[in-house]
């Protein structure tokens, strides 16, 4: 992997401004290939753009570009974003030291001067030149050559990964749909140093292999791997896992290969991936039409396409843990976001440790980037451990008023105690409500951590279904997470002893105490497992307050948690954005800072019924918890 060019440049506290994804990707392929299909040509490279502010190791201030812009996992050019990153750091533009892209293709130029196709998108989407006249024009005025730097995209991924791990040493596993040229790097981390020791390449790609898989089963590649994952524990991995498994070669140095892709013979087929999703036809039946029926059949080739990455995962560590006998694991890159292959790798025990960086995806290459430049730069850079990234945006009380203000459809009212609003909020979610969470900073990647989040009690069987299809509009399979005080969640769900801070960014499977799975229907999947997230005191103080407020009224210090968004869109971003939300999602409550907020009832005689009519139902929601409670609290046992 040749080493990125640097500005010469050195000073400490240096500004540097990380950025990643693609701008054009799709009209690109749009002018070459016209009238494929939606799905198709997000078969693609690039997505998930964002920008991160570095300063002495330090993340100030973290964003991705469709929380601007509301199309989710855009490749646009991050200016919003960037744009937020400079007002969140007080900087000017003329303080910026170095911009980070987390991508270097100059590298690999002579390679792709072999066809016409390739030449194109180096010249009109890859090239550093490219990545400079963005910059030039959205931010003119700068000597942007002088101060762009292009990043290996696996190299940024490593070091996002193994910079905010806390570790003084691990092994480094990146793996993804592709980078430049590769689909795998294996690198071992040193201090700052970041060593590479085997990379696959982009033509074995088991990102791909699984996005492919993805489109036979009717969602969209780079977009639904998650729902496959989310599919998987509802099918039985036996009747197709051989299968599978021939379409892969295990090599005894700890890789693979993937020959299946060459069955897309010309550049038409490489760019949807006919040939290959011929070959899945042959072999597994009629792919699933998008929105049709989900049968039994596809639930079994999902749950052995899952079964096939964890075993490609669990080669590939089993491997480098023997040559390196390094002791602790960090994992990037968006095969890194499947949180079921994270789950089998903790449960292995091969690693003390792992860390697994949350925004695992191509929006944590701007991070990566940032941080691989502040470490070139900076002579006095030091890692910093992470705890949970809330780095983007947040809006003080006389901006979540003004929004409040402008709305003719909602009411609302302000306490003057924040413990005050949790007690009534832990009221009404053990009412049967869902609560809408509007809190500080924003989340910085896919996960939703008790900033920008929908709420609601796990203990109700029809909260789920209830959620996936009025609240999010999605797939009734889909599961949900818990969120659980730090210091109760091995009560509730297996751990070992001390594990409990290793979920706090919501990217572990892991198994609910076999107790407690009939009185957690809402957050237990089918197979007995959940996304478990936990939360501390120090870290998230809000959320914590609020489960110690639910604990009080039902004994049970936990929530589920999923992103405040609806189908198709991104996570909110702003007071307006959560407003709009709350009311098209039909929430009973929203929360924002110390606001409460609940839609207004237009007509006064149904209002009046309206309040009877939920009075109510409060009243006898209040009688069944506190009959209930009385249970719980010989169930739960009353432990912190």
């Amino acid at each position: 992997m040749r080493a990125p060019t640097f500005c010469p440049i050195f000073k400490v506290h240096m500004n540097i401004i990380g950025i990643s994804g693609i701008d054009g990707n799709i009209a690109f392929k749009t002018t070459q290939f016209p009238g494929l299909s939606r799905r198709q040509y997000r078969i693609n490279q690039g997505f998930d753009s964002a920008a991160v502010l570095v300063r002495h190791g330090e993340v100030i201030a973290a964003a991705a570009e469709e929380r601007f812009t509301r199309e989710k996992g855009t490749g646009d050019f991050p200016v919003q974003a960037i744009e937020y990153c400079l007002g969140a750091g007080r900087i000017a533009l003329r303080e910026v030291d170095c911009v980070a892209h987390g991508f270097a293709y100059e590298p690999f130029h002579s390679g792709l001067q072999e066809e016409e196709y390739l030449r194109k998108q180096y010249v009109e989407l890859y090239s550093p030149e490219v990545q400079q006249s963005h910059l030039a024009e959205c931010f003119p005025g700068e000597p942007w050559v002088k101060k762009f730097i292009a990043v290996p995209h696996h190299l940024a991924h490593a070091a996002s990964a193994f910079y905010p791990s806390g570790f003084g040493e691990a092994l480094i596993v990146v793996s993804d749909g592709m980078g430049e040229a590769h689909s795998l790097t294996v690198a071992v981390g040193s201090r700052t140093e970041i060593r590479v020791l085997q990379q696959i390449s982009a033509f074995h790609s088991l990102g791909i292999l699984y996005g492919v898989f993805t489109l036979h089963l009717g969602f969209e590649m780079n977009m639904d791997e998650y729902k496959v994952m989310g599919l998987a524990p509802y099918g039985d991995p036996r009747r197709h896992y051989d299968r599978v498994m021939e379409l892969i070669n295990l090599k005894p140095d700890g890789t693979y290969t993937i020959p299946v892709f060459a069955h897309n013979k010309t550049v038409a087929e490489r760019e949807t991936h006919d040939g290959v999703l011929g070959l899945l036809a042959e072999r597994f039946g009629r792919p699933r039409e998008p929105g049709s029926e989900i049968t039994q059949h596809h639930k079994d080739i999902a749950a052995a396409l899952q079964a096939a990455l964890q075993a490609c995962q669990l080669h590939v560590v089993r491997h480098f843990k023997q040559e390196t006998d390094q002791r602790r694991l960090c994992l990037a890159g968006g095969v890194a976001l499947n949180c079921s292959a994270n789950g089998v790798l903790r449960r292995s025990r091969l690693f003390e440790e792992v860390f697994v960086q949350p925004a695992a995806g191509d929006d944590g290459t701007a991070l990566g980037a940032a941080l691989f430049a502040s470490q070139m730069h900076d002579p006095d850079f030091k890692p910093r451990k992470m705890t949970v990234p809330l780095w983007g945006p947040e809006f003080d009380e006389s901006e979540i008023r003004s929004a409040l203000g402008a709305r003719t459809d909602c009411v609302w009212t302000r306490s003057d105690s924040f413990a005050e609003l949790c007690r009534q909020i832990a009221e009404r979610l053990a009412a049967r409500e869902v609560v809408g969470w509007f809190q500080g900073r924003m989340e910085f990647g896919p996960r939703a951590l008790g900033s920008r989040s929908i709420l609601a009690d796990p203990r109700d069987p029809g909260m789920r279904d209830r959620i996936n299809g009025l609240v999010k509009k999605r797939e009734g399979f889909r599961p949900f997470a818990p969120v659980v005080t730090k210091e109760s969640a091995r009560q509730f769900f297996v751990m070992a002893p001390g594990e409990e801070g290793c979920f706090a960014h919501m990217l572990y499977v892991t198994h609910v105490q076999p107790t407690y799975r009939g009185k957690l229907p809402a957050i237990t999947h089918v197979d007995g497992s959940a996304r478990v997230q936990t939360v501390s005191a120090e870290d998230n103080p809000r959320l914590w307050q609020l489960l110690m407020a639910f604990e009080t009224v039902t004994g049970l210090p936990m929530l589920l948690n999923t992103s405040f968004n609806v189908k198709g869109e991104p996570i909110v971003c702003t007071p307006q954005e959560a407003l709009n939300t709350f009311m098209n999602a039909h929430l009973d409550l929203l929360v924002m800072g110390e606001y409460l907020v609940e839609p207004r009832r237009k007509d006064p005689a149904s209002t009046e019924a309206g309040f009877t009519r939920r009075g109510l139902e409060v009243a006898e929601a209040g009688t069944f918890f506190r009959d209930r409670r009385a249970s719980v609290d010989i169930d739960y046992g009353n432990q912190p």
